[in-house]
């Protein structure tokens, strides 16, 4: 399991989508949210391999993003997801 919250300039830029597409790409479950403090969240659930490059998409960001701050989580699946969807506050 990996939690991810990115900052920088990563709302109004298709975040939400890139990473939707990324996880369906990497056949990750989970999901990922814009967070009212201005950051994107996520939590994925997948084959360790996966989750790697996973998590190296989502630091990167989608082209008009700027990522100024990556803070990332690893601990055990709890096999909750059955796919990966956008959340909304």
């Amino acid at each position: 399991r990996l939690r991810v919250v990115v900052r920088g300039r990563v709302q109004g830029v298709n975040f939400r989508h890139y990473t939707l597409r990324a996880a369906q790409r990497l056949g990750v479950t989970g999901w990922v949210i814009n967070r009212r403090d201005g950051t994107v969240e996520t939590v994925a659930e997948g084959p360790s391999a996966a989750l790697e490059r996973f998590r190296a998409t989502v630091v990167e960001g989608p082209p008009n993003a700027f990522v100024a701050q990556v803070d990332v989580e690893w601990g055990p699946a709890t096999g909750e997801f059955s796919d990966f969807r956008v959340r909304y506050l």
